[in-house]
Order: structure tokens, then sequence, then C-alpha cells
């Protein structure tokens, strides 16, 4: 009868055990909310946190990291007057039978019809100079023609720009600078004065009546300066000059072309204002229509010093293994949970308009989880923080804890389960009697063998 007892304890201590290791595998886990977090940047952009894979069975779930800069394509904005040089000059031949004039208005023409397409927010005007064919009124505003007022009519500006006669003899810049800048409007946008010419400024308004002089080269390059100050952005094209190292005849001096084409205009690399293309006939379409086109673009939307912080709940570190799917497609990222805080920190120094940089990682169930926190919803994670510099230079900080959610559960028995209270309260209950009896036992068979 007492061998029997020690036995039925015995095999009960076992069963016990049995069924607090099965634990593991009776378990099942289930998802039981999935939102997307998701923390709005800018008006396109944003940042994202989702749960993207269930393995089920392994008890695994994948999260995804994502930030995404999805500000729109970028058009020129505002107004801009053409300010074209309708000098003879411009009928030279550079190559073949084309002239001067035929690549500065095609160019012309293409860019035109490039930055207004679909384009709502642009409108266009053109003036062109030289000097007036009457000597008489050179040096005045006569010395400019306005070709078109400000349109978002291609087809008319195109036209206009077409039918522009090369009929002057010399160039007063200052005269197209000064006419163009009457035609803006007084609205606040970005305004642009771009001025394609092939000629050194010889000519100014009310000048000295002697080409090429000081005064004219003050003259025009404070109309320059001025315009720079008001606001305007000035970006001007300079071509056909071949003779940069000889002096003008009017000078009394050894000033060359060389020398007045800097003194107004500066260099490429140190411009007077705004930008200045100094090039060969060769290069005037890509000059026109890649070059100054890029110019009028906005600056670009770029997303810069990001910091994303996910946080994980202390119940997920202890009972869930970290592991990374991939590496960040973009930046870097904490090769493992930070034990201080329970997070892990993602820095992306830039991230360009179009980009998305994505971090994924999976959250698995440990073999010896604490089975207490069966049944209880779990939060894959307490809260993300991001912080990054804006389009307009500003630190920005947001945080969100919207988060998927675990469950575990265990299928119905009729047994306690295993690493509940009851459980552990019956395998102490168990090993006691087991105590318990064997010393009882121990005494008995000593008593009978007195």
């Amino acid at each position: 009868m007492k061998k029997s007892v020690f036995i039925t304890l015995f095999l009960v201590l076992i069963l016990i055990a049995n069924l607090s290791f099965a634990t593991y595998e009776t378990v099942t886990m289930e998802v039981v909310e999935e939102p997307v977090c998701t923390i709005e940047i800018g008006e396109h952009s944003k940042f994202e946190k989702k749960l993207i894979e269930k393995d089920l069975n392994n008890k695994e779930v994948t999260l995804q990291l994502q930030v995404t800069n999805e500000e729109t394509s970028m058009q020129p904005t505002g107004e801009i007057m053409l300010v074209i040089d309708n000098s003879k000059s411009m009928e030279d031949i550079v190559e073949g039978t084309t002239t001067r004039e035929d690549l500065v208005i095609e160019s012309a023409e293409t860019l035109v019809n490039t930055i207004l397409k679909d384009n709502e927010n642009l409108k266009v005007g053109v003036v062109s100079f030289s000097t007036n064919e009457d000597v008489s009124k050179e040096g005045t505003l006569e010395d400019a023609n306005l070709v078109s007022d400000l349109s978002t009519d291609s087809q008319a500006l195109i036209s206009a720009i077409s039918n522009i006669q090369y009929t002057g003899p010399r160039t007063d810049l200052e005269s197209g600078l000064n006419l163009a800048s009457q035609y803006f409007s007084d609205e606040e946008n970005n305004k642009y004065i771009i001025v394609l010419t092939d000629g050194i400024p010889n000519v100014a308004l009310n000048y000295d009546k002697t080409y090429y002089s000081d005064d004219v080269i003050n003259k025009t390059k404070t109309q320059l300066q001025a315009l720079d100050t008001a606001g305007y952005d000035v970006i001007t094209m300079l071509t056909g000059i071949s003779n940069e190292n000889d002096v003008p005849a009017t000078r009394e001096d050894d000033k060359t072309y060389g020398d007045i084409i800097e003194e107004i205009f500066g260099t490429e690399n140190n411009p007077t204002v705004g930008k200045f293309y100094y090039v060969q006939d060769s290069e005037i379409e890509k000059t026109i229509t890649e070059d100054i086109y890029n110019d009028l673009l906005p600056v670009e939307k770029v997303l810069t010093n990001i910091t994303v912080k996910d946080y994980f709940p202390q119940e997920i570190i202890d009972n869930f293994d970290f592991a990374y799917v991939s590496e960040a497609n973009i930046g870097n990222i904490s090769a493992n949970v930070n034990t201080e805080d329970n997070s892990i920190t993602w820095t992306i120094p830039e991230l360009n308009p179009g980009e998305t940089a994505t971090v994924q990682y999976t959250l698995k169930l440990k073999k010896d989880f604490d089975s207490t926190i069966v049944g209880k919803i779990l939060d894959t994670n307490e809260k993300v923080d991001i912080t990054y510099t804006d389009f307009d230079g500003e630190e920005v900080t947001d945080t969100s804890d919207v988060t998927p959610k675990l469950r575990l559960t265990e299928p119905p028995t009729t047994l306690p389960k295993a690493g509940t209270p009851i459980m552990i309260a019956l395998f102490v209950i168990g090993a006691g009697v087991f105590v318990y009896s064997f010393i009882k036992l121990t005494i008995a068979n000593k008593n009978m063998k007195h």
C-alpha cells in the first residue's frame, strides 16, 4: 500500500512537470489588431509602422518601419520675363546655315513649352533689346520692346518670339532690364529675369554717348544689382564673344572686352547677381533648355536628419526574440535593442523626393516565455518617436503609440493550465505530500526493523 502511494505521487509529479514543458507547443498566437501607425510629414510625406506578415504557426510576426518622401514633382512657379537680344549680330551664322538667332530662339521656345506644360502656376513674358535704328533715340527705353506681356499661352508666346526682328545695331541691356521689370505683377511670388544675349553692353540709358564707357558699365551693373536687391532672380547667358582680348576702339585705356564682361556680369563662379553663363555657341541649347530650366525649379523638398526611435514594452523584450529581416535600405539602424530604454534607433541623413526608406524586423515567441502573459493583449510596440528637419529647415518632433496587438491563448483543458497559480500550488502541494510520505515511510521502515 505504501509502495503504491509512493508510485502514484511520483507519477503525479511527472505529469505536472510534463504539462509545464508542453505550454509552448500548445499555446497559439493571434493578431488582435493591426492598425497602421502613420505620422504625417509635410504636405505629402509620411512615416508608417505596420504589421506586414504573420506566421502564426511559428508564433512570429514581421513589422515594417517606412519613411516616404512623396513630394510632388517640381515645376517652376511665379513669373518669368525673357529678355532677348535682337541686335543684328544675332543673325551671324555659327554652323552651316544655322544662325545664332536660330539656336537662341529655338531653345527659348523649347524652354517656354517645357515650363508651361501642365503648369498653371507660371506666367511668361518677353522683351527684346538692342538699340533703336534711329541713333538719336539710343540710350532711351525705345532701345527695348515688349514682345509679349505675361501669359500662360505657350503657342502665343512662341509665335511672338519667332517674330522678333533683328535690326538693332548695338546692345543696350539696361533698357531691356528696365522695361522687363515694369511688366511683373505685384503678387508675392518667384520673379525671374532671363537674359539671352550675344553682345557686350555698349549703350545704357542716358549714357555719356561713348560706347563701352565706364558710364555704360556702371549703369548696366547698377541695374542688375538693383533688380537683385528688389528680389528678382536674374539669370544671364552671354554667347558669341570671340574677341574678348581686344580693346574697344572707343576706349582710351587698355580695358578689354573680357574686362568689361567681368566688370558687368562677374564670372560664372562669382557672378555679379544670380547666375551667369558665359558659353560658346555650341552650348546655347543645353544652357537654355537644361541649365537655366533647372535654375527655375523650386528648391528640392529634401527631408534631412531623420531619426526614428521605436520602443518595445518589457513583456515583448522578455518573451519575444527580435531580429531584422534585412538591413535598412537607407541610413543606419541599431544592431540590437537598447536594453536601457528597450528601443531601436534608425537614422536617415537625407531622403530625396520620390525616395522610400524601409526596414523590417520580426518578433518571435521564445520557447521559455513567461506563461503569465497567456490571455493578455500585448502591444508589439510601446511608441515611436520621429524627429526630422522639414523643408523650411525647422526641426520637427512627433510621436505615436498606435501599434499592432497580439494575444496568446491555449485550448480548453480539464486540468489547470500549466504555469498558472493553481498549477503551481498543485505542484507545491504534490511535492510536499511526496516529501511527507517519503519521510513517513522511512520512519515506518525503521520502526519495523526494531
